[in-house]
């Protein structure tokens, strides 16, 4: 029996948006695409959800690795409160399900810069039972330790968990903890899966 949903937030709960972000500036195409590959298709991004690089170390690595735009880098990057939109499904949802009677907990690789200029798309947080924030362990998904530490901290008892992320190698890690997963592509899929599982979604 299912007693437990643990929702990721990036493409789950909130749209990461950072296309939008990057073309709000009013650039191109081109540099959008450049501006992403010196910032979040970078191997660098993760340590941003890391929490354990001081951020303007990090800015400035960016920067590095394509001196050329180092300005347009670091505008982009001065206020990201564009770059993540809740869904407005997310806070309904919450509702519904803890209204059933389930527990909601959320498990995200997160900045301390995002969770701060996005503080307004975060609003479904105080309707769930809590959670986990990257940054503010010092590990990321999809570390084992991050998934030990939201078991024990809360108490789960991983079988009756079931874990919705957008990323593959996230929920493999989770899978491995005995807790249910599901991909999450849509809420209308997401529901129809748990429903599979039993849930009253």
């Amino acid at each position: 029996m299912i007693t437990t949903i643990i929702f990721d937030i990036g493409n789950v709960l909130a749209d990461f948006t950072w296309k939008e972000h990057y073309e709000s500036f009013g650039y191109d195409e081109a540099m959008v695409e450049r501006l992403a590959r010196a910032t979040v298709k970078s191997a660098l991004w993760c340590e941003t959800d890391r929490g354990v690089i001081p951020r303007e170390e990090l800015v400035q690595g960016f920067a590095d690795s394509d001196p050329e735009i180092a300005e347009n880098i670091r505008r982009v990057l001065a206020n990201v409160r564009t770059m993540v939109v809740r869904n407005d499904y997310a806070i309904p949802w919450i509702r519904d399900l803890k209204g059933k009677g389930y527990r909601v907990l959320y498990l995200s690789n997160f900045g301390e810069k995002a969770a701060a200029d996005c503080a307004e798309a975060l609003d479904f947080m105080p309707y769930t039972d809590g959670g986990i924030l990257s940054y503010r362990e010092k590990l990321i998904k999809p570390m084992p330790e991050i998934y030990e530490l939201l078991i024990r901290r809360f108490d789960l008892t991983p079988e009756e968990c079931v874990f919705l992320d957008d990323t593959q190698i996230n929920l493999d890690t989770a899978g491995k903890f005995g807790i249910h997963t599901i991909r999450f592509q849509s809420q209308a899929q997401a529901v129809e899966e748990l429903r599979r599982l039993g849930v009253d979604a």
